[in-house]
């Protein structure tokens, strides 16, 4: 498997499941395939970013130019990883993903997008609408919801900004380490906005790294039940699809 780079940070509870996931799934495959010896685990770089200094630099959408810090200062973390000999890579954040294409620009490395790895997974658990729930930057914006609309999904952020302040509000806690009872309430949030918005049933898309961690006995599962919900857990989709491609490049050299 090549070398993996992380920029992480944002917050540093979810790139620690990134990184422990990232081993555990590479000892599976190890495991799986029934090689011998100490598991194969990939050479991991991880660029932890601070979580206010991203916050500042958060733009306008209607102003371009107001993103630059922003843009900049994940790209640099993307360099710096590169420079280290990473050889594919991930943002272990949903938010910076609204900038994706921006923020790669001129990066020579494969990175991969949280939300065209969440749409595909949308697509293969066969939901049909998707509530997303995740910080109030990721709940409106236009290019999550374009790429569920890409394979034929409707995805959407709550209509009703007391759930997304709800939300927004339990992500806050989620960073503070502060989880009981978070994902009754989360579930409520969505509960509620699923039955406002969606003909039918829907899918929750935890499109914040941080909300997957309401659910400890499911956390490192793509998809899960929870209440009689059906979740997208970005975070594990995310996992997965930078170790198909490491391993898959390192196949293919």
């Amino acid at each position: 498997m090549k070398k993996i780079g992380i920029v992480g940070g944002v917050g540093w509870r979810s790139t620690v499941d990134y990184y422990s996931e990232i081993c555990c799934r590479s000892e599976d495959l190890h495991f799986a395939a029934n090689d011998q010896g100490a598991p194969y685990i990939p050479e991991i770089s991880i660029e932890s970013l601070n979580l206010s200094t991203a916050i500042s630099y958060l733009g306008n959408e209607n102003d371009e130019e107001s993103w630059c810090q922003f843009d900049e200062y994940h790209r640099k973390a993307l360099e710096r990883l590169e420079a280290s000999g990473a050889e594919v890579a991930l943002i272990a954040s949903n938010t910076p993903h609204h900038r994706f294409r921006e923020i790669v620009r001129g990066i020579r490395m494969p990175v991969v997008n949280i939300f065209e790895a969440a749409a595909r997974e949308s697509v293969r658990t066969g939901a049909h609408h998707v509530l997303i729930l995740g910080t109030a930057l990721t709940m409106a914006s236009a290019r999550l919801r374009d790429e569920f609309a890409r394979v034929r999904v409707h995805a959407a952020g709550p209509a009703d900004e007391s759930a997304r302040t709800a939300t927004t509000a339990l992500i806050a806690e989620l960073q503070r380490g502060r989880f009981e009872g978070a994902a009754s309430r989360l579930g409520a949030i969505a509960r509620d906005s699923i039955e406002r918005q969606f003909p039918g049933d829907a899918a929750v898309c935890l499109a914040c790294t941080e909300l997957p961690l309401a659910f400890s006995e499911s956390k490192t599962r793509s998809v899960f039940a929870y209440d009689g919900l059906s979740y997208i857990n970005t975070t594990a989709v995310h996992v997965n699809a930078v170790i198909r491609l490491a391993a898959q490049d390192s196949r293919t050299s």
